[in-house]
């Protein structure tokens, strides 16, 4: 994958200050005007990033991503992975909003309302690394579906004992720390601020494409 570049930026460290918390989202947030971009590099976790562009501002983040590596482009979806590629949103769920693509909610078997009351709280009450925690998603979920790949093993299932979405994402989680780590399941990580920016201003079918430092697994 080739690397993409911001000729404003000399490293990372420059820019996360964009997300800070001095830095809050505004009552009304810029719209996105192109793709939200994200470089992972696998050799040096720490300095993976994203960057947010809204009308002439470029927001820059850190990111975490798959405790396995990452995968290429047009792979089927592997736990531990981060698949690299082109991407579309196609459901945003919090405490405070829920948007979801209408096929996906005719699939899920239950009402649009429902699904608005219980599917992120449910979801984020699932202890996934067995460590007694839970809201491992932080405040939200930004379920991203792949353009033009594989078919998909994304699905509505039940995990222990919670109905769920199963899906690449860009999520939060419960500890700040661990972004810019490689250690999700697959997912890419992001911090609160950032999040929180992100659940105010992204749509459906807004275009997400990530990208990685180095050699990708097949």
């Amino acid at each position: 994958m080739r690397p993409f570049f911001l000729p404003a930026l000399v490293g990372i460290g420059l820019a996360l200050s964009s997300c800070g918390e001095s830095q809050a989202p505004r009552q009304e947030a810029a719209a996105i005007t192109g793709p939200i971009q994200i470089e992972l590099d696998p050799g040096d976790p720490s300095l993976s990033f994203g960057v947010l562009p809204r009308g002439e501002e470029r927001t820059v983040f850190k990111v975490g991503f798959g405790k396995k590596g990452v995968t290429c482009a047009g792979s089927r979806f592997e736990e531990g992975y981060t698949p690299l590629g082109r991407f579309k949103v196609n459901a945003i769920l919090s405490n405070d909003r829920f948007v979801m693509e209408p096929a996906l909610i005719a699939r899920s078997g239950k009402s649009e309302a429902e699904l608005k009351a219980t599917l992120f709280r449910d979801m984020n009450a699932i202890d996934f690394s067995g460590d007694g925690e839970t809201g491992e998603y932080g405040l939200g979920y930004v379920s991203l579906a792949p353009v033009d790949s594989v078919k998909q093993p994304f699905a509505f299932n039940t995990y222990d004992g919670k109905f769920r979405w199963y899906s690449f994402a860009i999520h939060g989680s419960n500890n700040d720390q661990r972004i810019g780590q490689q250690v999700t399941g697959g997912c890419v990580n992001v911090a609160e601020p950032v999040l929180r920016t992100l659940l105010s201003t992204v749509k459906l079918g807004d275009e997400v494409v990530i990208r990685a430092k180095g050699p990708c697994t097949p």
